[in-house]
């Protein structure tokens, strides 16, 4: 089950093409969880599949 929230993280942040922050990964897979979307985040980043990165342009 968690692998294919992941592959679902990917394909959208794939079909995206695009840098963009965690909120519109969220809007891009409606139908899962804030921690179902921010697992699938963190296995891909430490499998080096996506960057993630501070935005430090908000205060």
């Amino acid at each position: 089950m968690i692998a294919a929230h992941i592959e679902q993280v990917r394909e959208r942040l794939e079909q995206r093409g695009t840098a963009c922050p965690l909120e519109e990964v969220m809007e891009l897979c409606p139908e899962l969880t804030w921690n179902q979307v921010f697992l699938a985040i963190d296995y891909l980043s430490r499998t080096r599949q996506v960057r993630v990165m501070l935005d430090g342009g908000k205060s």
